[in-house]
């Protein structure tokens, strides 16, 4: 395996702060908002998934890198991330299975990361300043020209992103045995919701963000799921009018993430952007149907708003954070249409939420019945 020889690299941050440490990915300069991640575990899907397009992954754990790469645990078709900011970055793996470094993966994507800072420092920094634009250099360390190119770097409020990671064409997977067919607004999906829908008999097919209502329903599919997905939610004003018509249409519809928040905004509730987002593998939700708690993944700068929700006709709150008490879940009172902020398809992450995808199965059979 070839030897990594790190340079000196610099991250900047919107506020000037300023921290030196060593180049690792690609030799280059890459921008975006900074957000951390609280996971132990998981890196390669973290980096995979489309939610955090146009972000730069700050890592709470100490050691990246350590266990390689390997096919299986991509969430899409390519890294989506801006670049990484970590503390020890390992060249060197230890899986057996592994089939390359992580070194090499990024080298061959492209992505610009910085390690060798205390990290520690930084998320204290940004978790009470709140969430900021940050750029990270592995080819100059002029803080004057880096502080140009950050001016740049756009806000993630008012950010539509949806465009930039969903599937530009139409495709699709079936399991043996079909059972039901799930039409699948793509904002940004994760590989693993596709996988337990088609684990559950659902034949889906993937359609990009922008799929007229018409189009999606000459399918005839049996009901709609909306996944997750970047930015920031109010700008996906196409989503939100698709949303509507299936609420209209009245068949199942599921909504992950920015599924959730699509579904808040076709029934009038607002969304903000939050001081901090919710990302990692730990966040306790309780379930207010059934009083349970569950440990939850999560990936989040946007939530739903409260307030609106509090006496709203339509729409009751079915799933509150427990941290922060802000808006989990989400649940239509005379339509089958059902939301959560979190991801349940987990990966990474524990396995606590997964019954929401059986919940969805059940109101496909209902409807199916009907």
């Amino acid at each position: 395996m070839k030897k990594h020889t790190s340079s000196e690299a610099l991250l900047l941050l919107e506020d000037g702060t300023v921290f030196k440490g060593k180049s690792l990915g690609r030799i280059g300069t890459s921008g975006g908002e900074l957000c951390f991640n609280t996971g132990m575990t998981g890196y390669q899907e973290i980096f995979t998934d489309p939610s955090y397009f146009g972000q730069l992954v700050v890592t709470t754990v100490s050691h990246v890198g350590n266990y390689g790469v390997q096919p299986e645990e991509v969430e899409s078709g390519r890294l989506q991330i801006s670049g990484l900011v970590c503390k020890e970055f390992s060249t060197f793996f230890s899986r057996g299975t592994a089939e390359g470094s992580l070194q090499e993966y990024f080298e061959k994507a492209g992505v610009v990361g910085i390690c060798e800072i205390d990290t520690r420092a930084l998320v204290r920094h940004i978790r009470d300043k709140g969430a900021m634009n940050g750029i990270v250099s592995s080819e100059t360390t002029d803080v004057d020209l880096l502080r140009k190119k950050l001016a740049e770097i756009p806000s993630m409020a008012g950010l539509e992103l949806a465009s930039k990671v969903s599937t530009p064409e139409v495709y699709g997977f079936a399991p043996e045995e079909v059972k039901y067919k799930v039409a699948v607004l793509d904002l940004g999906v994760k590989q693993n919701s596709l996988r337990n829908l088609v684990a559950r008999g659902c034949e889906v097919k993937v359609f990009p963000y922008n799929t007229s209502f018409e189009e999606m329903e000459q399918w005839n599919p049996d009901g709609y799921f909306v996944s997750n997905g970047p930015g920031d939610p109010a700008a996906t004003t196409v989503a939100v009018n698709s949303v509507k018509q299936m609420l209209a249409k009245e068949k199942p519809m599921f909504g992950i993430c920015m599924g959730h928040q699509m579904l808040a905004q076709a029934n009038g509730i607002a969304t903000y952007k939050m001081h901090n987002g919710h990302r990692g593998l730990n966040q306790p939700v309780k379930n207010l149907l059934t009083g349970r708690s569950e440990i939850t993944s999560q990936n989040h700068g946007f939530v739903v708003d409260a307030e609106q929700l509090r006496n709203h006709p339509e729409v009751e709150v079915t799933h509150i954070n427990l941290n922060d008490n802000t808006i989990e879940g989400i649940r239509m009172k005379t339509k089958p249409a059902f939301s959560v902020q979190y991801h349940p398809e987990s990966s990474p992450g524990p396995h606590d939420s997964v019954y929401l995808f059986d919940d969805f199965i059940a109101l496909l059979e209902k409807s199916k019945i009907k």
